[in-house]
This record gives C-alpha cells, sequence and structure tokens, in this order.
C-alpha cells in the first residue's frame, strides 16, 4: 500500500476517535445542562419576587437615605464581578463576556478612572489577566453551585467594600440564559440599587411554568419591628445574595449549553471530514490499483 494512503488511513482512525471524545462530551454536557437549566428556572421566582418586594417597598417609604439607594454625584471608580466558567470548549463564552463588560463600562461610565475585577471562575480570570485589567479578587467556583451560601463571600465582600465608600457603583456581569439555544451577555447594576430600571436576571418568559404568580401588590402594608432602618440594613444586603447567586445560575446554565451545542459542532465537522478523508482514500487507492493493472499490462505486452 503506497504511504500516502498509510497516512490517509492514520488521519482517519485519529479523527474518529476526536469525534467519540466529543461525542462523549456532548453527552455530559446535555446531562449538566438539563440540571443547570431546572435549578435557575426553579429558582427565578424566588429572585423576582424578592425584586417585586423591592419596587414595592420604593412606592410606600421614602428610601432615598439609604445607602443602598443613593446614586453617587460623580462616578470615579467601579467594580464589576464577571462570572465565567472553569473549563474552556465552549466557543467565545468568556472572551465575549470580558467585552461585554469592557464596552459597556466605556459606553455608560466613560469618566470611570479605575476599574477593579472580581472573577469567578478560571477562564474569567485568566482572560482578565491577559488583558492587564486590575484584578483584585478571585473566587472558585463549582460546575453547578449547589446553594447561595457558595457566593456570599462575595456578597459580603462588594457589600462591605459599598458601605466603606470604596466604589461608586458595584456590578456583575454574567451570561443570561435565553433558552438551550441563545445566550446573552450582561452587564447589570448591583449597587446602587436602581428600582425605576425594573431589571431582572433572566428574561426568558416563564411564568407559563408557574401554577399560581405572586404579586406583593395584593400584600397589605409592611410593618417594620424593630424599624425600617434596621429591617432595610437586613433584607437589602440579602437582595444583592440573591442577584448574585441567580446570576451564577444563569451563567452555569449558559455555560452548559454552550458547550453542549459547540461539541455537537464539533461531533458534526468530524463526521464531515472522516466522509471527505475515507473518499480520498478511496480515490488513492483506485488509482494505485490502476496503476498496477497499467503495469502488468504493459509487462505482458513486452513478454508478447
Amino acid at each position: 500500500m503506497p504511504q500516502a494512503s498509510r497516512d490517509i488511513q492514520r488521519r482517519i482512525k485519529s479523527v474518529k476517535n476526536t469525534k467519540k471524545i466529543t461525542k462523549a462530551m456532548e453527552l455530559v454536557s446535555a446531562a449538566k445542562m438539563r440540571k443547570a437549566v431546572s435549578r435557575v428556572l426553579a429558582t427565578r421566582s424566588y429572585s423576582d419576587l424578592v425584586w417585586d418586594t423591592v419596587l414595592h417597598l420604593v412606592k410606600k417609604l421614602d428610601t432615598d437615605k439609604h445607602l443602598f439607594f443613593q446614586e453617587p454625584k460623580e462616578v470615579k471608580k467601579v467594580a464589576v464581578i464577571i462570572i465565567s466558567t472553569n473549563r474552556g470548549l465552549c466557543g467565545s463564552f468568556n472572551a465575549t463576556l470580558v467585552n461585554k463588560v469592557t464596552e459597556s463600562i466605556k459606553l455608560h461610565h466613560p469618566d470611570v478612572i479605575d476599574t477593579d475585577v472580581i472573577t469567578c471562575g478560571t477562564k474569567g480570570r485568566d482572560e482578565i489577566r491577559r488583558r492587564k485589567i486590575n484584578l483584585i479578587a478571585d473566587f472558585h467556583k463549582e460546575d453547578i453551585t449547589a446553594s447561595s451560601e457558595d457566593i456570599r463571600p462575595i456578597s459580603h465582600m462588594i457589600t462591605k467594600d459599598f458601605v466603606a465608600k470604596k466604589y461608586d457603583k458595584i456590578f456583575v456581569a454574567y451570561t443570561d440564559f435565553m433558552s438551550s439555544l441563545k445566550q446573552v451577555p450582561h452587564v447589570k447594576q448591583l449597587l446602587p440599587i436602581v428600582p425605576e430600571i425594573d431589571e431582572r436576571l433572566g428574561h426568558i418568559n416563564h411564568e407559563k411554568d408557574q401554577v399560581d404568580k405572586i404579586s406583593v401588590d395584593n400584600f397589605a402594608e409592611f410593618v417594620f419591628e424593630p424599624g425600617m432602618e434596621n429591617v432595610l440594613d437586613a433584607f437589602l444586603p440579602r437582595l444583592v445574595e440573591v442577584q448574585i447567586y441567580q446570576a451564577v445560575l444563569e451563567s452555569e446554565a449558559s455555560e452548559h449549553s454552550a458547550r453542549m451545542f459547540a461539541m455537537r459542532n464539533a461531533t458534526d465537522a468530524a463526521g464531515d471530514m472522516i466522509d471527505e478523508l475515507t473518499l480520498a482514500y478511496n480515490q488513492a487507492r483506485q488509482a494505485s490499483i490502476t496503476g498496477e493493472i497499467a503495469e502488468i499490462a504493459a509487462g505482458s505486452a513486452a513478454l508478447e
């Protein structure tokens, strides 16, 4: 067998092995995606209800005196929490998110002198370091976040820094899970809280998944014990924590969806490459056989 045919055979074998790997990774990502999507859909109702409660409080009370609602007169320094992935093989997932952060800061706050970044996910951390952006903290991230306690250190850190007036504004950057086919990078302002912008995490219309949609407008007037300020001091940090937790869940569902389709595309591409290599191998083999037959015919003619 000619050397070219043997090279093509080795290439076909290599691509087939790669196809098996990408197919296995697709199945693993699909299983993780189903788990992540079920968790994000289950928590959206709670996240929306907490936000609705804040909107209702703003209508009934004078919250301008609370630090968490006070808009700064001048924005000079901001912090951004970037929720990325720990693994690659999910396309431009992380690079697109970091691009969204830089574009958003330049567009909405062009006068910002300094931007500090807090990462949750190793790929986002590596991308921030590569772009030489000021990274002040990096937190460990699981593939599937079990509970809000896992992100509580991030929440405590940013609320403490905001109360100390280290930052004028704090944002969270994550990838919003629209569907298994569509994920959109998004930057949401966490602090100060802006009730005028009814910006919820997870834009997918999921009311059909709720049997009874709860509305805080149907509640009676709020009664604060021991007092409004004490209640808000306990409630608003919890709101920030819920928002970060929901952003992490949205990002995880988006990550596994993106990786599943990336591996599916890789598997399909490997199949197409195998078909092309098989055709090339058959053509080379046929040419080799034709050449051998021509040599035999020529030798026979020479003997006659």
